[in-house]
C-alpha cells in the first residue's frame, strides 16, 4: 500500500533557515527518481519539532504536487498531544496526503490503555493509511505485543514502522496481519528474511539505488545477491551512527552535491571530526566518486 523503499526527508533550509520549498520539490523528485517508493514528510529527519504547523502543511502539498502521482506521500502527524495530532491529520488528509505515519507518544509515557486510545483517535480522523511508528529508543516506550494487537484491530491501521531490532516481535507484527517496515535502515534486510515489507530509511538520501536494488534482489528469489549488498552497505550503516540525524544525513548530501542548507537548533552542524567520519563512509560506498561525474 504505501510501497517497499520510503526515505524520511530532510527538510531545506535557505541561509536565513527559512525552508526552502523549491529545493525540498527538487529533493522529493530526486528521492523518487533514485530508488525510492515514496517519501514521508515532517518525520524527525525532517526536524518535525522544529516546524511550525504551517510548514508543514506546505511541505506536504509541496511533496504531493512534486510526486504525489507517481509515488506514495506519508505525512508525519505524531506528537505527543492527542488533539495536535489529530488537528495535523486532518489537515494532511484535507491536503491529500495518502497516508500518516504516527509515533507512539513520547515524553509523558502513556499506559498501553493510552496508546491505544491516542491511536483510535488520530486514526479515526482519516479513513486513510496509518502507520505506527514504534521506536522505544526516542519515546521511552515499546509497544509490546499485546497492545499493537489492540492496535491491529483498528480498520486503517494497516502498518507498522519498527525502530526496534528484535526479531520475534517483529514476527508477531506480521502475524497480525500489519505491514512490517524496518525504522532502523540496518536492520531493513533482517526484516525482509523475516516477512517485512521494506524500510522507511534515512540512508537511501545518498544510496537508494542500492537499497532498491537490495529489496528487489531479494524479491526475486536471490537471497545471496540481497544479502551481498546489504554487506556493502555497511559503511551507510556507519555513516548514520557518526552522529544524531539528520545531522549527518544533511553533511552526507552536502558532500554529495545535494545542497540542503543547515538546521534548526538545538540541532548543530557536524564538527571537522564528524564530518571526516561521514566522508570517509561515502568514499567507502563509492557515491563521492559518482557525484563529482
Amino acid at each position: 500500500m504505501f510501497g517497499e523503499v520510503l526515505t524520511a526527508t530532510v527538510t531545506p533550509f535557505d541561509a536565513e533557515g527559512a525552508i526552502d520549498y523549491e529545493r525540498y520539490r527538487e529533493l522529493c523528485a530526486y528521492l523518487v527518481d533514485n530508488g525510492s517508493d515514496g517519501v514521508v514528510v515532517s518525520g524527525t529527519t525532517g526536524e518535525a519539532p522544529t516546524l511550525s504547523d504551517e510548514e508543514r502543511l506546505e511541505l506536504l502539498r509541496v511533496a504531493l504536487d512534486a510526486i504525489g502521482d507517481r509515488a506514495t506521500v506519508i505525512a508525519g502527524t505524531g506528537t505527543y498531544s492527542t488533539a495536535h495530532s489529530i488537528h495535523l491529520t486532518e489537515q494532511a488528509h484535507e491536503a491529500g496526503a495518502h497516508g500518516f505515519l504516527v509515533v507512539t507518544p513520547y515524553y509523558n509515557k502513556p499506559p498501553p490503555r493510552g496508546i491505544v486510545e491516542h491511536f483510535k483517535a488520530v486514526a479515526a480522523a482519516s479513513d486513510r493509511p496509518v502507520m505506527v511508528y514504534n521506536i522505544p529508543s526516542r519515546v521511552v516506550i515499546n509497544i509490546e505485543a499485546e497492545t499493537m494487537a489492540e492496535l491491529a484491530e483498528i480498520p486503517n491501521v494497516t502498518a507498522v514502522k519498527q525502530a526496534n531490532a528484535d526479531l520475534e516481535q517483529a514476527r508477531k507484527i506480521i502475524q497480525l496481519g500489519l505491514d512490517l517496515y524496518a525504522g532502523d535502515d540496518n536492520i531493513v534486510y533482517p526484516f525482509l528474511e523475516v516477512g517485512g515489507r521494506g524500510g522507511v530509511c534515512v540512508h537511501t538520501h545518498v544510496v537508494g539505488p542500492q537499497v532498491r536494488e537490495m529489496v528487489r534482489r531479494f524479491r526475486e528469489g536471490d537471497v545471496e545477491g540481497a544479502r551481498q549488498i546489504d554487506d556493502e552497505l555497511e559503511p551507510a550503516y556507519e555513516l548514520l551512527g557518526v552522529v544524531t540525524g539528520p545531522i549527518q544525513i544533511k553533511a552526507a548530501l552536502r558532500m554529495v552535491g545535494q545542497d540542503v542548507g543547515g538546521l534548526r537548533l538545538p540541532l548543530v552542524e557536524a564538527n571537522d571530526q564528524e564530518q571526516a567520519l561521514i566522508r570517509n563512509c561515502l568514499d567507502r560506498l563509492g557515491v563521492l566518486e559518482q557525484a563529482s561525474v
